[in-house]
């Protein structure tokens, strides 16, 4: 936020993750207004599947600083955009606060942002939930709504270094070959 201080929105990609579509611009696929407003998804539990906390019913993309997706079991901090101004230096400031780290949770950065969204309904206030493959597919999954499709704007390799049997190099390889012939042609 620093380096680029005349962005409007901050998008952070997880190292494992690919833009699939590096000629549509974060604005034509999911920060413009209109397009924003026909993606958000309202009612939704922010921990699945059942959590008694959910996203607005009603909420207007001006007031969104906040875009992330879900997979089957929680909140997907591998990719999100935020809103430059005070209010996200609030939210990433809270976040990452020492106090939140000891708290020791499982997965400490993932159940920390869902305790943060959850419980401080100024952060509830301010998110919008897409689905998943509008910014944030997985490569290896069974949820044909989590699954990577060709013509998915990111291709994520969610998880690969955390388990034996995937490799990461391996499995980059096909996305980073189709990722490149796109530079290519563009």
């Amino acid at each position: 936020m620093t380096l680029y201080p005349h962005s409007t929105w901050y998008f952070y990609l997880d190292a494992n993750a690919f833009f699939m579509k590096p000629s549509v611009s974060v604005d034509q696929q999911i920060t413009s207004a209109s397009h924003l407003e026909s993606l958000m998804i309202a009612d939704r539990s922010i921990v699945p599947p059942d959590s008694v906390i959910k996203t607005f019913k009603h909420r207007s993309a001006q007031h969104v600083d906040f875009i992330l997706t879900q997979d089957h079991s929680s909140l997907s901090d591998d990719s999100f955009l935020v809103r430059k101004g005070d209010w996200a230096h609030f939210f990433l400031d809270a976040w990452f606060d020492p106090l939140y780290r000891s708290y020791n949770f499982q997965d400490a950065q993932a159940h920390a942002l869902e305790h943060l969204v959850q419980w401080h309904v100024s952060v509830l206030s301010r998110l919008a939930l897409v689905p998943q493959r509008t910014m944030n597919s997985y490569t290896h999954g069974n949820d044909d709504g989590e699954k990577y499709h060709d013509g998915d704007y990111i291709a994520n390799l969610h998880g690969c270094e955390k388990h034996e049997n995937r490799d990461c190099e391996q499995e980059a390889k096909p996305y980073w070959e189709h990722f490149a012939s796109m530079l290519r042609n563009t």
